[in-house]
């Protein structure tokens, strides 16, 4: 699962041009990157589109309020916003967050964003799509903890605001409050959420979108092999790959990665390449959360996978570097809705 994404059209002439010329006034020289060395990375698109979920203004809306809604929970105090809070970059900032009842999820809540161009979801990539991700902190007995789906229609149906935001985002459909539908709808709500930078603009021919100091770790990042799994669109989310490889990993005994879901040896601590988009806003960082601070889950990452250890201009480079995959926050897109009255 190592296919690269190809550059939009024209981009590789661009970026030509853009290592060719000179940075901001208040710049040295720029670093030279190669056009080539670009080939595997492509700027995000305005929507991350499905053609089983096409995405409308009615469906986004009733997402979008499903999204923020508690009672979707057991306890009608935790919603999809608790654990993936929009206003911080889709993460809540814990290395474990809590559910119904307060009890812990068994891994670091990954973020929202974007997360809709991930080859699966979860570390495990036990669900395939954003849709069927959003289904299933609902029945979790550790997160949303509602006891069947029927249950969860039952409390849509009886609320006639939610009725009628289902039959617009459902026209034709004779019962459209569904289970099914709650995940389509929270799923096209999620597939606008993508967040452009400054690294989506460089790729875009903006020659002076990166500092000097941000292409040098971009060259860094390339040529110490980081980018045989942290490639394509997301910058990483694109394959399933071992943590250890060049050394065991710390406390591996703890998770056995993807092997819990398939069984499969060949899994044993293999877990979904996150993606390092607005990586720098999103901490604690791996499967665990077992690192808070970027450039030391950088350096891990190098001893770990790469066998090797970074200088600390490099990775001063590489987090600056990273820095600038870092996007806006989608202020009005994810402005808390009207909730129906109860």
């Amino acid at each position: 699962m190592r296919t690269a994404l190809p550059l939009a059209a024209g981009l590789v002439a661009l970026l030509i041009n853009a290592c060719s010329q000179t940075d901001t006034p208040n710049d040295t020289a720029p670093a030279a990157i190669r056009p080539d060395e670009l080939a595997i990375f492509a700027p995000l698109p305005e929507v991350i589109r499905s053609t089983t979920n096409p995405v409308t203004t009615a469906k986004i809306d009733l997402g979008r309020r499903l999204y923020y809604e508690t009672l979707l929970s057991s306890d009608h105090r935790i919603s999809c916003n608790s654990c993936h809070v929009l206003a911080a970059y889709g993460a809540d900032g814990r290395r474990l967050s809590p559910g119904d009842r307060g009890h812990l999820s068994e891994r670091n809540t990954p973020t929202v964003y974007n997360a809709a161009g991930n080859v699966a979801q979860t570390w495990d990539g036990r669900a395939g799509t954003v849709e069927e991700q959003a289904l299933g902190p609902i029945l979790n007995p550790t997160e949303m903890a509602m006891a069947d789906s029927s249950e969860v229609v039952a409390h849509l149906r009886a609320d006639p605001t939610y009725v009628a935001s289902f039959r617009s985002a459902f026209p034709g459909v004779t019962k459209p409050v569904t289970f099914t539908n709650v995940g389509l709808a929270i799923g096209a709500f999620e597939r606008g959420l993508v967040v452009p930078s400054r690294w989506d603009s460089f790729l875009q021919g903006d020659t002076t979108a990166l500092t000097t100091q941000e292409r040098e770790g971009f060259i860094v990042f390339l040529r110490s092999g980081c980018a045989s799994c942290h490639y394509g669109m997301l910058i990483g989310g694109s394959s399933f790959q071992k943590v250890g490889v060049a050394r065991p990993w710390p406390a591996a005994e703890s998770d056995s990665g993807r092997f819990a879901l398939t069984r499969e040896l060949q899994d044993v601590m293999v877990f979904k390449v996150p993606s390092l988009r607005n990586v720098t806003m999103t901490p604690p960082y791996f499967h665990d959360g077992s690192v808070r601070e970027l450039d030391q889950a950088v350096q891990r990452m190098a001893r770990y996978q790469l066998g090797r250890e970074l200088a600390s201009e490099q990775l001063a480079a590489i987090v600056a570097w990273l820095d600038a995959l870092t996007g806006e926050i989608p202020i009005a897109y994810i402005a808390y809705p009207p909730l129906p009255s109860r």
